[in-house]
This record gives structure tokens, sequence and C-alpha cells, in this order.
């Protein structure tokens, strides 16, 4: 099992970085490559998962522990494989993640891709006693999911998300905008106000 990886960014896509580990190159998938520093800048550490197929063996890569651990805690759910866990972690921050599981947030949930009703159900069913030591020690507060998740995703933006998919945009891209764009926002802002800041963003590069 390969748990973590430490070495310098050989180059990133919109799905995987590749880590030069002392001359060998490692594929790394991750909910969003852009949250690593750019090519050859810096040592980095990627906490990894080391999934091993019939036919493959892949490696998932976080920038944190906790995100590490609560990627193993989502496959660990009846029909939710890699894949799917890395679009969770990649539609919604991890924090946002764990409150709504633990506040039974389905809305929040099923905003998350691949994650549809009784998806949403089975993870707060199988992970809300599970998930404690991970994320802020805020995340726990009873006063509502919805705040939790306003603090992870404006309330237009998953609207606006979509509105830019169909306009041929990816999800890293968007991931990495988003992150960009989050701290400028107002608590109100409206869905074409949040389109348009977005695709300024994606026109600058």
């Amino acid at each position: 099992m390969i748990d973590f990886l430490r070495g310098q960014i050989a180059y990133i896509e919109t799905e995987y970085i590749v880590l030069d580990v002392q001359g060998v190159g490692y594929r790394v998938f991750c909910p969003n490559p852009y949250v690593f520093p750019a090519k050859g800048q810096e040592m980095v550490t990627v906490f990894t998962h080391h999934h091993v197929r019939d036919d493959a063996q892949l490696l998932f890569g976080f920038p944190t522990k906790d995100e590490q651990r609560l990627f193993r805690k989502l496959i660990e759910v009846s029909g939710i494989g890699p894949r799917v866990a890395l679009g969770i972690l990649s539609g919604g921050n991890p924090d946002g993640v764990i409150a709504a599981i633990h506040n039974e947030n389905i809305a929040f949930l099923t905003k998350l891709p691949g994650i549809g009703k009784k998806t949403a159900q089975r993870m707060i069913l199988d992970l809300k006693d599970k998930l404690e030591g991970l994320g802020g020690a805020t995340l726990f507060n009873p006063i509502s999911a919805d705040t939790a998740a306003e603090d992870t995703l404006a309330p237009g933006w998953p609207e606006a998300k979509e509105g830019l998919k169909a306009l041929g945009y990816t999800d890293a891209e968007l991931d990495r905008v988003w992150a960009k764009l989050k701290d400028q926002l107002h608590p109100d802002e409206a869905v074409d106000s949040l389109m348009k800041k977005a695709l300024k963003m994606l026109y600058a590069g």
C-alpha cells in the first residue's frame, strides 16, 4: 500500500498530476489537481490511496490526510467506487461533505456528482457515526447543514456551474475558478453574476 508520495510536480492535467519522485513519474488522480503548486516549484507531499483492480493499479491523491481518510470512508459505501468518491470530493469541499452527512442534508449531497437520493441516504446511514475526528471542530454544530453548504458552495453556484459545463467547461476548470472566486462573492450573488465572473476568469486563463 502506497500511503503517500513526496516529490515535485512534473505536470498537471485536468484529472491528475504526475509526481516526480526521484526520477520516477507517478500518475495520481486527484479531485482538483490544481490545488497543487505548479510544475517543479517545490517539494510536495501527496497523500495517496493505492487502488488495485484486476486490470489496473491506480493512485488517487489528496493534499491532506483528512481528505485521504474521507475518500477511504466514501469507498466503503455500497455503490460508491473510487471514481464516484473522487467526484464527490471535486464537487464539494470535504468539510461541507462531512457536515452534510452528519446533519443528514440530502439536498446538499444529491448536488454532488454521481449521487442520487438513494446513495445519499446510504452515505448518511453508513458514515454518520464514522466521521468523528475528520474536518474542523465546528462541522458538527447542529445549527444547520445548509449553513455549512453555503460556506462550501454559494447558493447559486451549483446552477451556475451546470450552465458553464453546458458551455463546454470541465469540472476541473470550474473547480480551479471556484477556488479563486469564492472569496470575492456576496452571500446573495445571483447565478448570472456568478457565471459572468467565472467566465471572466476562464477567459483570462
